[in-house]
């Protein structure tokens, strides 16, 4: 009975000790971050019931209703990428409502919860600016109407259930509106704009029915410029064409009436073009004269007065309307790292309501908008909260002189990852640090203790799991012997680079980079590529891992280019290039110079090649293999495919050492009546074959492995489309396999009745690639395996054992390849975004293909699906090898999802990343949200999982042996026992 009792206090034990450890197990292999992107327009709402909220949209067509408080997000929608979020206003109280699309799509969401609430679609003519307004009350057909301009259309739009109640075309007019104007109590509308020949027009329209009461147009003698300013209900102000008078424009009743005031007479010594801010400011306009903003008054009769110049203003908000028909408006002025807010009455410049500074980090850069609203104190007056967006995209709180909360947006518009290897962990040094008092660690195992007996709370399990992921081994700043620690480097749209760490997602720094900001030498610098720079090996304790940052200073092809050089640990810019030769090309050489920085060929928009770094070392690699460096360009507009070879140094008259002249090897040129280019794709550089062989039925293939093989898809012209939008008889997809040193085709297929978009990935000798068949009115998978025949000889061992064979033959793309190909077909239910595959660090494990779907999630599909030899019924040898049975369709199971319930809202790539462990490897998908974890495809077959409990293990020895030891005694008393009787 002790033996039996003492058993049943050891399984509930284990039992009860597992559950806990699994409850506070969440999030130890994996992390998943929301954002919402560069905030665009904001509407608060701040009832006296419930919590404050902030409704937004933003660039990365994202609405989301923030939590004021603690900036939180309450509810979030992400729209499609075409689906450009215009308007965004509230109404009713409890609707948001959205204008998207060019003003074509118009929807109400639940306030509280976010839920569509309806969807109209409003069809126009031309495209047109898109306005949105949404006054308290009509007087329409039904309680409440929303008046939408766009599309050249002006439609009226019931709050309740989204129906039409009426539209008027204005396109036909010649018209382009700017403003909608309802003035209070009123049953008319303006509709406000400029006409093709920069007259003003203004028309009268009935709100209840939409009839056109009046007409009026008249004609500026100084042609307009920009947009019309809205001062008040019966004003508007514009600049004239040379940007230099301003034109008060009243509007009483349909009646014009132009008035025209010098700028110079408002300020004394202006010189240059002034700028009209687009600010809805009361009873006056901005005007920006170089860094200077001009607030100008609009008087009653129409005539303008000079309120105040005010330098150095960063951002002005819109005019805000609170107590007793006042209204106040927000201006930022930065001086460095020190922001200045003040909000000032729209009536009377003189008072201030809130003059404060506040201190912020100098890597976020200068605002670039603010909003601003009021809330009510403790003691009944009003107060004022601010709402900024910086140059690097996050999003600020400012109240009461401090930054209450503020959000990593950048994160939401990454370009390019790249990762870096952490420091190693040095001898006699502890890196980790007592952060804990003794009485917070006995705090810790009272919480602990409480879990192990199922008396936690959700709150105790919480602090539970935030206590193990900062003690635990993942979120260490030294690099793990598994490879699993490492920093993500990422690139955001707003020029900014963050380092993540991969254990939590924490970030570890962050460096807005002065290469990619705004200069009078750069008007408007983007970003492009990461590549890694300087990866120390053998002194890895002395040289820290840099990365190279490559920008341009436009969008065309001849723009100036940009390069950046940024220590990996530190975050800190060693170094930049700005401006430089164009960028079209960056070429990643497999040579490094004596301080292990790679070497990199930049090739411009005249075809000349750039070497970097720039230092005679380099060059004198550089020349040794000058005739072997080969790359290929795809000009997708001329579809053109050409080969390049390096040749020699650039003409003498160009006078640089650094500079090189390419020719061109061959070309291949797709009829344009024929073939449109629509993808591409090639094998990762960094990637690990582990064997050439394969083993298929008793037999050997010799997989045709080669870093100059190309994927290149075509589709007919009718074919370019959306998809439906040609019949299958007109619709051909072509695919190629490429050599990109000789130009030769390896391999082509045509697929009659399918269309783009392709979706493809390379690896080893096989290539993936998706599309739609308008046949099946489904989208397929395609596979396609290269093999060398020039090695199929090499099956006699006794060859093999004596030498005699090819296989360490060196291999030349000038010879003809003898190559057989193995394709095969299969039905995919899904849409893909984007699809990468597994890559570990000696290329053993299984291969699994990682797909981005349309529902922004990740599936991860074995390799072994995608096999062409599957067959219907595979032979017995066929099946020990692994085939699996055919089947026209791929199997999606709901545990295949490698981001589980979660959704990377807005999702744009996945990157994988070898660990050190060969069975895993690491996983990043980004988006609007950002996704990390390791998979293992053939599971941890050389490791014990990170969670396996050592301790319990060790416990439940001890206690086999204790229970061997009593079994073993009460054997013996029993034994001695019968010898008695």
């Amino acid at each position: 009975m002790a033996i039996r009792a003492f058993l049943l206090f050891l399984i509930l034990f284990v039992s009860s000790t597992t559950f806990a450890l699994y409850e506070d197990q969440v999030g130890l292999m994996d992390w998943h971050q929301q954002y919402i992107g560069k905030v665009k327009k904001t509407v608060f709402q701040t009832q006296k019931a419930g919590r404050k909220r902030v409704v937004v949209s933003t660039e990365e067509n994202v609405i989301a209703a923030l939590d004021l408080r603690h900036g939180e997000i309450f509810w979030r929608q992400v729209l499609g990428v075409n689906d450009v979020i215009d308007e965004i206003d509230i109404t009713l109280g409890k609707y948001v409502v959205t204008l998207s699309s060019g003003g074509s799509i118009l929807r109400a969401w639940n306030l509280p919860d976010g839920q569509m609430v309806w969807e109209s679609f409003l069809l126009g003519s031309s495209p047109s600016r898109s306005l949105l307004l949404t006054p308290a009350n009509f007087g329409a057909d039904k309680d409440n109407v929303i008046l939408v301009y766009g599309n050249g259309y002006l439609h009226a739009v019931s709050c309740i259930d989204g129906d039409i109640l009426w539209k008027k075309d204005l396109a036909q007019k010649g018209i382009n509106v700017h403003h909608l104007v309802h003035p209070e109590e009123s049953g008319m509308l303006y509709a406000l704009g400029v006409g093709d020949r920069s007259q003003f027009e203004a028309y009268v329209i009935n709100v209840g029915n939409g009839e056109l009461l009046k007409h009026s147009s008249t004609e500026f003698p100084g042609g307009f410029s920009g947009d019309l300013s809205l001062s008040t209900s019966d004003k508007a102000v514009a600049l004239d064409s040379s940007g230099s008078i301003l034109v008060t424009i009243s509007f009483v009743g349909g009646e014009i009436k132009f008035q025209e005031v010098h700028i110079s007479d408002l300020l004394q010594g202006f010189s240059g073009v002034a700028v009209l801010l687009p600010s809805k400011l009361a009873g006056m306009v901005a005007v920006k004269i170089n860094r200077s903003l001009l607030f100008v008054k609009v008087k009653d009769e129409g005539t303008l007065e000079v309120v105040d110049t005010v330098p150095h203003v960063e951002a002005v908000s819109d005019s805000l309307s609170f107590a007793e028909g006042q209204t106040a408006f927000g201006l930022i002025q930065q001086d460095g790292g020190k922001v200045h807010l003040t909000v000032k009455s729209s009536d009377d410049w003189k008072t201030h309501f809130l003059k404060e500074s506040v201190e912020v980090d100098q890597q976020r850069g200068l605002v670039h908008k603010v909003f601003i609203n009021n809330y009510i104190r403790t003691d009944r007056t009003y107060g004022f909260r601010a709402l900024i967006v910086m140059e690097d995209h996050s999003l600020l709180l400012l109240q009461q002189g401090a930054v209450v909360w503020y959000r990593e947006d950048g994160l939401a518009s990454i370009i390019d990852v790249t990762t870096s290897e952490l420091p190693v962990e040095k001898a006699g040094v502890s890196v980790a640090k007592v952060e804990h008092s003794l009485f917070e660690w006995l705090k810790g195992h009272l919480l602990k203790l409480k879990a192990t007996l199922m008396l936690a709370t959700p709150d105790d399990v919480a602090v539970v799991q935030r206590m193990r992921l900062q003690s635990a081994e993942k979120s260490k700043m030294t690099r793990d012997h598994n490879g699993f620690r490492k920093l993500l480097i990422v690139l955001t749209r707003a020029g900014k680079l963050f380092a993540l760490h991969t254990g939590d997602g924490r970030i570890v720094w962050s460096r807005l980079l002065n290469a990619l900001r705004k200069s009078e030498t750069c008007e408007s610098p983007r970003g492009l590529k990461l590549h890694p720079w300087q990866v120390p090996h053998h002194h890895a304790l002395d040289e820290n891992p840099s990365v190279l940052v490559v920008g341009t200073c436009g969008h065309n092809s001849d723009a100036s280019g940009i390069l950046s050089f940024v220590d990996a640990y530190r975050g800190e810019e060693l170094n930049y290039f700005a401006p430089v030769h164009s960028i079209t090309q960056i070429i990643p050489l497999p040579f490094t110079d004596s301080t292990e920085q790679r070497l990199h060929l930049i090739i411009d928009a005249e075809g000349y090649g750039h070497l970097y770094p720039r230092t005679l070392e380099a060059v004198g690699i550089f020349q040794k293999e000058l005739g072997n460096i080969y790359w290929y360009s795809v000009d997708v507009n001329n579809n053109l495919l050409k080969g390049h070879v390096v040749k020699k140094n650039c003409k003498p008259e160009i006078a640089d050492d650094y500079c090189f002249e390419s020719s061109d090897l061959w070309s291949v040129i797709f009829p344009s009546d024929s073939e449109k280019i629509i993808a591409t794709s090639t094998r990762k550089l960094s990637e690990v074959v582990h064997t050439q062989a394969k083993v298929v039925a008793e037999d050997v293939l010799y997989k045709y492995i080669s870093k100059n093989v190309l994927f290149l898809a075509t589709v007919t012209p009718k074919a370019i489309g959306d998809i439906g939008s040609v019949i299958p008889e007109d619709s051909w997809l072509f695919v190629y396999l490429v050599d990109t040193i000789t130009g030769r085709v390896l391999h082509r297929m045509s697929h009659h009745g399918c269309q783009g978009p392709v979706h493809a990935v390379f690896s080893e000798n096989w290539v993936v690639y998706h599309y739609f068949n308008l046949r099946a009115h489904r989208y397929e998978m395609s596979v396609v395996e290269i093999y060398d025949q020039s090695r199929a000889d090499n099956k006699d061992v006794l060859k093999l054992v004596l030498g005699k064979h090819n296989l360490s033959a060196p291999v030349s793309s000038y010879s003809r390849p003898e190559v057989m190909t193995k394709s095969q077909s299969y039905f995919f239910t899904h849409t893909v975004k984007t699809i990468a595959v597994t890559s570990t660090a000696k290329g053993i494990t299984s291969k699994q293909l990682l797909i981005g779907t349309i529902g922004d999630q990740v599936l991860a599909l074995d390799k072994r699906f995608l096999d062409p030899r599957r067959t219907l019924n595979p032979t017995q040898a066929e099946k020990e090898e692994g085939i699996i049975p055919l089947t026209d369709s791929l199997p999606i199971m709901p545990q295949a999802y490698v981001t589980h319930a979660l959704k990377v809202e807005g999702l744009k790539s996945i990157i994988t990343i070898p660990a050190k462990l060969e069975s895993t490897t690491l996983v990043f998908a980004h988006g609007v949200d950002l996704f990390f974890t390791r998979l293992a495809p053939s599971k941890t077959y050389d490791s014990l999982t990170e969670d396996f409990n050592y301790a319990l293990l060790l416990l439940t020895i001890v206690a086999l042996v204790i229970a061997i030891f009593v079994t073993w005694i009460w054997s013996e008393r029993k034994e001695l026992q019968e010898k008695w009787r």
